[in-house]
């Protein structure tokens, strides 16, 4: 295996492509390996993510009369995108998937969704035995149990596989603060979805902007 270092291995929102998997109520009825509210919450701040940096989000749920409709939170994000239905498992057996990944002329291919032993462990490992270069977000993704979850992180760290999470996913596309044009953007879209991280960026924006008290002379 390749090992995966270097600078050149980082991910760079100009290069990179996001696919979201599934993220469906049938599937989020039985996920056992993550609190369901905390997936929604990073999946959709994954959204928000991508969408400050540019980076071209592929929607995509399966057999969705019957599982449901992805989460109105993701796809009030993208307000009026196309969202591609399958009746693959697979996602990167479907045609029409990997022609809208392949459309963008990227290729780090960025994953999450449900159920990450199924519905994220196959396209990730296909892909990947394809020459793309994979990275999988564990924190948007989340399976039927715990051990479900880690065996199937396992696996694809064997084939080849990176594995991130969301926060560290938006860090690593930001990577220099004096980038202004997405800085202001990347922390108003982490805000809401960022827990005790963004409490403590609100926290610092309060201090920084209370005036300093001044006393009077004498006192």
């Amino acid at each position: 295996m390749t090992f995966r270092n270097g600078l050149d291995s980082l991910l760079r929102p100009e290069d990179s492509v996001l696919v979201l998997i599934d993220h469906q109520p049938y599937q989020l009825a039985n996920v056992n390996s993550h609190d369901p509210q905390l997936v929604i919450n990073n999946t959709t701040g994954l959204a928000k993510v991508a969408k400050v940096f540019g980076v071209p989000t592929i929607l995509t749920s399966v057999i969705a009369d019957r599982g449901g409709r992805i989460f109105k939170h993701v796809t009030d994000v993208f307000p009026g995108q196309e969202v591609i239905d399958r009746t693959f498992i697979n996602t990167w057996e479907d045609k029409k998937v990997v022609d809208a990944v392949k459309a963008t002329g990227r290729k780090q291919l960025i994953i999450a969704g449900l159920w990450t032993e199924i519905c994220v462990a196959m396209p990730a490992i296909q892909a990947a035995g394809e020459g793309w270069d994979v990275t999988v977000i564990t924190d948007a993704s989340a399976a039927v149990s715990l051990e479900a979850h880690n065996v199937a992180i396992q696996r694809m760290i064997a084939a080849g596989v990176n594995m991130m999470t969301w926060v560290a996913l938006a860090g690593e596309w930001q990577r220099d603060w004096a980038r202004i044009d997405t800085a202001v953007a990347l922390n108003d879209a982490m805000v809401p979805h960022g827990g005790g991280s963004a409490i403590a960026y609100m926290w610092e924006q309060q201090l920084l902007n209370t005036p300093v008290p001044t006393t009077k002379s004498g006192h």
